[in-house]
């Protein structure tokens, strides 16, 4: 399945003023605080000037005056007038304190009354502009805020950089912007202090772009467009959004193959020189903007014979940069490629296209450019472009074939066989491969309005249902029409009846429904001979019951493989060779599971399948931190989030692992961030299965951060989910180990024993080795909280072992971490070295930190309570509390203190807090010290 999600950063992440620029802001910021002065630099129409107002109102409220100024070019030739932008409302407050000489210097270059020059006052008038900035500063902080330091007038910019060289510690900072190309930012750093830090602001990514359209209201952009739009811009935040606006007021899309529409305020920033170049030379720019990747040959070959000199003048304008060592043509920014196109008369981009038919030696290149030069339909071509998107589909690249396709439906005559509607439905499932989505369910949703034959029309209607991704609710009425189109034909109906074995399990969290849709479909497929639907039913039969812990689980996986296979099904996410890494990983079987999502990714990459590459980096990453590798699978993790947030698609699934690896090796606030933004999505899709596994994504987080209320909150939520899907297969979200230590901590054993039990019973019929593993980690917490150490010391250290042996590395290091602290008989850093080691192995850096923080924390032996004597030993006003409230009670009069209490009884400190707090209410006491009094009064008796 698709998943369609426009998963954000949470706010706290993303300022809408600084869109990707988070961590430039951060680091500018932490400059700021830290006393120094900023440069933020780069090109024209970059972000700087955006990124400077949003510090400059974050910062400006730690200072006690703020000084601006932002100069333009018409007025560069003024002296001084940046000068009196800065400190013209302010210098009558500190004149009085300037001698005199310096005084009338700074007025005179203030005001413009008198003949002030440096020449003239040069000395007086620089030192007046220190004077002023330490005046200001002796009464509060000073920051100077300026933006294009290109435009400062000179007069301005060495009378700044005079006093900004000569402020040493007095507390006057610089946040400056200027436009620069390439590195040159160092004759700025001039007009800044000696120390301060120079950022440079760095085109923004694919879907960072992408936030930036929806955050200026450019909404509903295919993603295919968005792609078109970051690749002309450059990442350039000033140009995407110029394009996007364009489109947004053109309802006639470019089409497919063709560069965008550029506005005209675009075309005149980039193209001022073009009028600069003849005519011939203009013309040969033009063919190497519609060419792929024009080099000088191509030209040479498309018939510009004067190739080389015509380059020449071009790059010396600018407008190309040739490769010094090669034989490329490539301009200078991709904007002017665009608007060199789009400025272009019609009939000369046709004849370039032409041109480019014939020249070009890539025979894809060969038929897109005859379908751009031609206008009409024209069978010919038309066969050509579909033989093309063949090609291109069978070198792996899917969008390529999807927009060859749709040139090819364009000049196919509405007669022909195959027709124009079956080629946009080949377009639409090509580009389904390639994660454009929104694009596929466009041409599906055109074809539904004309077309009569049923397996055009269920076809088309299961592009609409893929491209909903995991909000198949969305599309719920759709299923009645799609019945009814395929009629009584079993290749027809397999289609329909296997996105209804999705639907059960989705839509309406019933993993039995799914698997009886699926059986139904690979049954139908078979009937009518579509293997590759009976491969995916099959398939998705055997991840339902793996999940559920069906005993058929493995004999349908065996049929899942069975030959003959279909190449693209066998790498498919939702195909067998998926499954059998889900069953090898949750066997334990490490080794093999990596080896087997490896290859898988490696075939998926090599054809262009989006969305199975996004999927396969996520198992990866699933199966790294599995073996105890954090490192490398926050990596990994982080890449998944990457590529699904790039192609829009399963981003939920990608942030869940994000999650659990950020928890494991990353940020456990950010941990917490992904799997809360997780939660929301599926629960406005209302997707009960990848709700289950965002709430325990949030579970293991909460527990990492030490919000173990929280952990139980969410992890029993997910025993209820878990329960009502029929999933019993405990490997398959491994939450059940961290909801037992949690309701230990909360000081509710019996519960946490009752999760041990049955998920024991299901871990022991499915072989479940490293589940049982955990769960005996946990019930030694049990049995720890009741007083029984020997014991729980003896499963600890048993656990330990034989998570080792599978290779469950972080698995081991928490049961380390568990025994060092039980064996309070041996206090001090020394034993927590075994766990320290082993997370350092595991590069487990949140946990890391809890081992090094409990490592210096000093810790006394507590007595030894046994938990079912404590009604007859203490006082008859203990028989009304709960089990824990009266082991934390007698555990008070006894003289431990709460950290001594935590530890003995495997709680946390806020939890013996809160206990405490209900004892006192309870027996109408206010502190520990009635509690003691309560236990001389016994013993005085």
């Amino acid at each position: 399945m698709t998943v369609r999600r426009d998963f954000k950063e949470p706010a706290r992440c993303r300022p809408d003023l600084v869109i990707g620029r988070e961590e430039l802001f951060t680091a500018a910021r932490e400059q700021l605080v830290g006393g120094g002065s900023v440069l933020l630099h780069g090109p024209a129409g970059i972000g700087k000037s955006t990124v400077l107002r949003a510090l400059a109102a974050d910062y400006a409220g730690t200072a006690r005056t703020v000084l601006r100024c932002s100069a333009t070019e018409s007025e560069s030739h003024l002296p001084f007038l940046a000068l009196a932008d800065l400190l013209g409302l302010v210098a009558h407050e500190v004149a009085d304190r300037l001698p005199a000489a310096q005084r009338t210097a700074l007025e005179s270059a203030l005001t413009g009354r008198g003949e002030s020059t440096l020449q003239s006052d040069g000395l007086a008038l620089r030192l007046a502009v220190l004077s002023v900035f330490r005046a200001l500063a002796a009464e509060g902080p000073v920051l100077v805020v300026a933006d294009d330091l290109q435009w400062l007038d000179p007069a301005s910019a060495e009378l700044l950089g005079f006093a900004a060289r000569r402020l040493g510690d007095t507390p006057v900072q610089l946040l400056c912007a200027v436009r620069t190309e390439g590195q040159e930012y160092d004759r700025h750093l001039r007009a800044l202090p000696p120390d301060s830090q120079a950022i440079r602001l760095n085109p923004l990514s694919r879907a960072q772009v992408s936030a930036l359209l929806d955050h200026r209201g450019y909404t509903g952009l295919p993603r295919s467009t968005v792609r078109d739009i970051h690749r002309t811009s450059g990442g350039n935040p000033l140009f995407a959004l110029e394009l996007g606006r364009a489109l947004a007021e053109n309802p006639t899309p470019p089409r497919p193959g063709e560069p965008l529409h550029v506005p005209t305020s675009l075309r005149a920033l980039v193209l001022s020189r073009l009028r600069m170049l003849s005519a011939e030379a203009r013309r040969t720019l033009l063919v190497a903007s519609a060419g792929a990747r024009p080099t000088l040959a191509l030209l040479h070959a498309a018939g510009r014979e004067n190739a080389e000199a015509e380059t020449a003048q071009a790059a010396e304008l600018g407008l190309l940069a040739t490769e010094p060592e090669g034989p490329a043509v490539r301009f200078a920014h991709p904007l002017i490629s665009a608007a060199l196109y789009a400025e272009a008369p019609a009939q000369e981009r046709r004849a370039a296209h032409a041109a480019l038919s014939t020249a070009a030696s890539d025979p894809i290149e060969r038929a897109r450019h005859l379908a751009l030069a031609t206008t009409g339909t024209d069978p010919e071509v038309a066969a050509r472009l579909a033989e093309a998107a063949a090609l291109a589909r069978d070198r792996g690249a899917p969008s390529v074939a999807a927009s060859l396709g749709l040139l090819a439906a364009r000049h196919t005559p509405a007669d022909s066989v195959p027709g124009p509607d079956e080629r946009r439905l080949q377009a639409a499932e090509d580009a389904i491969t390639a994660g454009e989505v929104d694009l596929a369910r466009d041409i599906a949703r055109e074809v539904l309005t004309r077309a009569t034959v049923p397996a055009d029309r269920v076809r088309a209607w299961m592009v609409v249902i893929e491209s909903a991704g995991h909000a198949l609710g969305e599309v719920d009425a759709v299923f009645p029409q799609v019945l009814a189109d395929a009629g009584d034909d079993p290749r027809l109906l397999a289609l329909v009846h296997y996105q209804l074995a999705w639907r059960g399990l989705v839509v309406e969290g019933d993993f039995a429904e799914g698997r009886e849709e699926a059986a139904h479909a690979a049954e139908l497929a078979a009937r009518g001979g579509d293997r590759r639907t009976e491969l995916l039913a099959l398939a998705f039969q055997a991840q339902t019951e793996t999940l559920m812990g069906h005993p058929d689980a493995p004999a349908t996986i065996k049929r899942a493989l069975r030959e003959p296979q279909d190449p693209q099904v066998a790498c498919h996410h939702n195909g067998a060779g998926s499954v059998r890494f889900r069953w090898l990983i949750m066997s334990d079987q490490l080794l093999e599971a990596r080896s087997t999502v490896t290859a898988l990714l490696r075939e998926a990459r090599r054809r262009g399948m989006v969305e199975s590459e996004v999927h396969f980096v996520r198992l990866l990453a699933e199966t790294e931190l599995r073996s105890g590798h954090c490192g490398r699978a926050l990596d990994l993790a982080r890449e998944s989030l990457r590529l699904a947030r790039d192609a829009g698609i399963g981003e939920v699934a990608s942030a869940n692992l994000a999650s659990l690896a950020e928890a494991s090796g990353g940020d456990v606030d950010r941990a917490l961030a992904l799997a809360r933004e997780a939660v929301r999505h599926a629960e406005e899709d209302g997707d009960q299965m990848y709700l289950s596994r965002a709430l325990a994504a949030l579970g293991h987080a909460q527990l990492v951060a030490g919000d173990v209320e929280g952990t139980v909150r969410s992890l029993r939520r997910v025993r209820e989910l878990e329960q009502a899907l029929g999933i019993t297969d405990p490997a398959r979200g491994r939450w059940h180990g961290d909801l037992a230590e949690a309701l230990v901590r909360i000081g509710e054993p019996a519960e946490a024993q009752d999760v041990i039990d049955l998920t024991r019973e299901h871990g022991l019929r499915l072989g479940r080795e490293s589940v049982l593993a955990v769960l005996d980690r946990a019930e030694a917490l049990v049995r720890a909280a009741r007083g029984e150490h020997e014991v729980a010391l003896g499963q600890l250290t048993s656990a330990q072992d034989r998570l080792a042996k599978l290779g469950h590395g972080l698995e081991e290091a928490r049961a380390a971490f568990a025994l060092a602290v039980l064996r309070t008989s041996r206090p001090g850093p020394t034993s927590y070295d075994e766990a320290a080691r082993l997370f350092r192995r595991c590069r487990a850096l949140p946990w890391l930190r809890q081992v090094e923080s409990a490592a210096v924390t000093p810790r006394a032996e507590p007595p030894v309570v046994a938990p079912a004597a404590l009604p007859h030993d203490g006082p008859a006003c203990l028989d009304g509390l709960a089990a824990m409230e009266r082991q934390v009670a007698a555990l008070v009069m006894e003289g431990a203190t709460n950290r001594e209490i935590a530890a003995r009884l495997f709680i946390s400190v806020k939890t013996v807090e809160a206990t405490l707090t209900r004892v006192y209410r309870k027996l109408g006491i206010r502190s520990r010290v009635d509690i003691v009094r309560l236990a001389a009064g016994r013993r005085t008796t």
